[in-house]
């Protein structure tokens, strides 16, 4: 590594925003509220990242995905398990600490797994959301229950999947079961006690603004669930969360106009949980390509002048720089092959394609419904200011089907294959937010679902769909180290300090693998 290239890398290490800054724990889903991923730890770096080894290893009892991202704290990790578990494990050997073990009644729905992403912690407590939409409080200490609240009922299809978010007094938890046709929502508790401080829901009831882009009653079945954390800006005292799809996923017939809120990015103010205001990015969406990504907040120049930004890699194929005070549409670039757009308008409004609707035999269209990103994690670096997602390149053939409402069944009405004789390409992709191009990618034999770390080391730390751990220059996407587990990845890695070595933490297959030097 050259002298000038160091000089430059302490520089701008120097200028990165005092909002990233973060001690030697990983105490939130994305390392910080603004959702960036990245940790200034630099003990691994691009000079000694192939030196790594694994340290430790845990391995879970269950057979359910393990799409858990780590929270860790004062050389303690805490892992969310499925269905609806946790565990604390010691940094320096994985050592079991304590247990919570919940009780779930009988035929819970689910759409996708039983699954959970993570926990919160704050103070003398953790913070899970149950696959029986409850929120618990755990102690830190013992993993007793202190509190729990009911956040909706189960019978109905609501869930809780998304690891929480503690803003100041109040703890944040979002819904899943949009495949059930509920209503979703985002809702704030008092962190102490549990008692509900706002609800804010997704579709708007009969007589609020935005229910006559629904037609009829099928605001009641809406969904719009909110199954990713949400990201939050102090400085703003705003929330920004994603949105997933309307109900039902493939048939817009009973449910035509735009759909508010699906598949939109909401600013609420977290106090009140009041909305600010919305983008949405796919009105009436009959493809299920939820907005359930992580908004990732940067504050920086944009044609000649500094503004707080939200950056945003879409499922529905395109890529959305929006102004994050005033939801000012600023940008929006295809970054993965789409078929279904002619364009996006001066508003960011997409000019659909006709014809491109699933029908009863079936349409194939770009692209499928796992859609260009999903709930994969991306990363900020505010050294390199390059935006990193996980990407996948494919088509599917859409169905349409029976679009009849039965409370606590599946409310698809159709559904999707993957385009027959297609490989899916995917790769990892560094979005320059500028320009919505990309700087570099990294290709992947398979499609991957782990999400993404950046580190002001230089490095890029993620997981293929086959089961290598791995290491990127952040600036070329050169590969500098892969490690086998034989295992699929739906998780995030994260980095933190343990007894003053830097280690990096991911959850693939069934166990959880920490790495270091």
């Amino acid at each position: 590594m050259s002298a000038s290239f160091l000089r430059i890398f302490r520089v701008a290490l120097a200028l990165v925003p005092a909002a990233f800054a973060q001690d030697a724990d990983w105490t939130t889903f994305s390392g910080n509220t603004l959702g960036p991923r990245f940790s200034p730890l630099k003990q691994i770096d691009r000079s000694n990242v192939g030196r790594m080894k694994p340290l430790w290893s845990y391995q879970i009892d269950k057979t359910d995905k393990f799409e858990a991202s780590p929270i860790v704290r004062d050389g303690i990790m805490y892992i969310s398990e499925p269905p609806s578990d946790v565990t604390a494990l010691e940094t320096r050997s994985g050592k079991v600490l304590w247990k919570y073990r919940r009780v779930l009644p009988d035929n819970v729905p689910v759409c996708c797994g039983k699954v959970n992403r993570g926990v919160a912690i704050e103070g003398d407590k953790v913070y899970l959301g149950t696959l029986d939409a409850h929120l618990l409080a755990l102690d830190a200490s013992t993993g007793h229950v202190v509190w729990d609240a009911t956040a909706a009922p189960y019978q109905k299809g609501y869930s809780s999947t998304v690891a929480p978010v503690v803003v100041k007094d109040i703890v944040i938890i979002g819904s899943a079961g949009g495949e059930f046709g509920v209503r979703g929502y985002l809702a704030a508790y008092n962190k102490d006690t549990g008692k509900e401080v706002w609800r804010t829901w997704t579709v708007p009831a009969k007589g609020e603004k935005g229910t006559d882009s629904w037609k009829g009653d099928s605001y009641r079945s809406g969904s719009a669930t909110t199954w990713v954390p949400a990201s939050y800006d102090p400085t703003l005292n705003m929330l920004y969360v994603g949105t997933g799809n309307p109900g039902p996923d493939w048939a817009g017939g009973s449910r035509e106009g735009d759909n508010l809120y699906s598949d939109s990015l909401l600013a609420l103010d977290a106090a009140t949980g009041k909305l600010k205001w919305y983008f949405q990015f796919t009105p009436h969406d009959v493809h299920d390509w939820d907005a359930t990504q992580v908004p990732v907040l940067a504050d920086l120049p944009w044609r000649g002048q500094n503004r707080k930004l939200v950056l945003f890699a879409n499922r529905n194929a395109f890529y959305y720089v929006l102004d994050r005070e005033s939801g000012q549409y600023l940008l929006g670039k295809e970054y993965v092959r789409q078929t279904w757009s002619k364009g996006l308008d001066d508003k960011g409004r997409p000019l659909v394609a006709p014809g491109t609707d699933p029908t009863p035999s079936g349409n194939m269209v770009y692209p499928n419904s796992p859609g260009a990103t999903n709930y994969q994690a991306p990363s900020f670096s505010p050294v390199t200011r390059l935006h990193y997602v996980m990407t996948r390149d494919e088509g599917g053939v859409f169905y349409s089907g029976d679009d009849a409402y039965r409370e606590g069944n599946w409310f698809l009405a159709g559904r999707f294959i993957s385009k027959p004789g297609e490989d899916a390409k995917a790769a990892i992709k560094a979005m320059e937010p500028s320009t919505g191009a990309a700087k570099w990618e990294y290709p992947l034999v398979f499609p991957s679902w782990a999400g993404i770390l950046s580190t002001a080391g230089g490095i890029v730390f993620s997981a293929t769909g086959d089961g290598d751990a791995i290491a990127l220059d952040d600036s070329t996407g050169k590969l500098l180290w892969k490690f086998p587990t034989g295992g699929r990845p739906y998780a995030n890695p994260v980095s933190y300090m343990s007894e003053g070595k830097q280690q990096i933490a991911i959850c693939i297959g069934h166990a959880v693998y920490a790495f270091g030097m």
